[in-house]
């Protein structure tokens, strides 16, 4: 059963003993992500963060709420234009830009957790072996954006989330549209991507490179 209350001091909403962390560095980084993303992408990154949360709390895990929040809020990062770059991977982007933000607070020692969790967080199954800030950022996108581990999740804790971060009327269409605006320019960003699948649904004339096509005509005789 799902508990939602809001914090006596900071107004934060917990939910099920959940809730965004009451700390500098996590409100700068809510102000930051709010003003440059849109409040899609933001609501987006903050139900990653409590359904992450939530999954680490049923799994018993023992993870830094805080790095987890940063990882979960500098996700998509990399897809505003402000962060992208000209050919790296939008989740390379999210990961320079939320190291950028650590080593401005002069945190070092853990930024490798959070760069991974980034980089990875479309890793298709490699981040469940690894620490579980990569784990759990892994699991919480998943469980937004494509409902993987609907079922451990309750009904009160899911109305819960969305009710305080609100998922847009067509969210569906609306995060492809958004995942497409952030890559279209740097295809070949999506090289072994599940990007590249947003961008064949959204433009007809994009070819998804094969990478079979890569190894016949590299310049190797045999």
């Amino acid at each position: 059963m799902s508990t939602t209350t809001t914090g006596p001091t900071t107004g934060a909403i917990s939910i099920s003993g959940v809730t965004v962390p009451d700390s500098r560095l996590a409100r700068e980084a809510t102000e930051l992500v709010r003003d440059t993303e849109s409040p899609l992408l933001f609501n987006h990154s903050t139900r990653v963060y409590y359904f992450g949360s939530l999954a680490g709390k049923r799994q018993g895990l023992k993870f830094d709420p805080e790095l987890l929040y940063i990882g979960a809020m500098f996700h998509d990062m990399g897809l505003t234009p402000q962060h992208s770059s000209e050919s790296d991977r939008f989740e390379f982007d999210g990961a320079n830009a939320a190291r950028a933000f650590l080593r401005r607070h002069n945190i070092s020692s853990q930024e490798i957790d959070v760069w991974t969790a980034i980089a990875l967080h479309t890793g298709s199954g490699i981040p469940r072996y690894m620490h579980p800030v990569v784990a759990l950022l892994s699991n919480g996108v998943e469980m937004d954006v494509l409902g993987i581990t609907w079922a451990e999740f309750s009904d009160a804790d899911r109305e819960a989330i969305v009710a305080a971060y609100p998922r847009t009327r067509h969210l569906k269409k609306d995060i492809i549209r958004a995942f497409y605006n952030g890559i279209h320019h740097k295809p070949g960003s999506t090289i072994g991507n599940v990007k590249a699948s947003v961008l064949a649904n959204k433009d007809s004339k994009f070819w998804r490179t094969n990478i079979c096509s890569l190894i016949r005509s590299s310049q190797w005789k045999a």
